[in-house]
C-alpha cells in the first residue's frame, strides 16, 4: 500500500532531480550559446532560487508535521 509520505517522498526526489537536470542543462547552454549567455545565466539562477524555495517549503512541512503529530 502506497502511503502519503512515499508520494511526498517521491515528489521531492523528481523536483530535486529535475533541478539538477535543469540546472547541468543551463550550464552546457551556456558554454555553447555565446549570444545566449544572459538568458541561460538567468534561467540556472532561477533554477537555484527554486531548489531553494523547494527545499524550504519541504523543511517546513516536515516541521509543521511533526509539532501537530501528523
Amino acid at each position: 500500500m502506497i502511503t502519503l509520505d512515499d508520494i511526498s517522498m517521491a515528489v521531492i526526489s523528481l523536483i530535486r532531480l529535475g533541478a539538477v537536470f535543469r540546472f547541468v542543462y543551463c550550464m552546457i547552454r551556456l558554454q555553447s550559446a555565446e549570444e545566449e549567455q544572459a538568458r541561460y545565466k538567468k534561467r540556472a539562477k532561477n533554477t537555484v532560487v527554486f531548489y531553494v524555495i523547494a527545499e524550504c517549503i519541504w523543511q517546513i512541512k516536515e516541521i509543521v508535521f511533526f509539532y501537530y503529530g501528523a
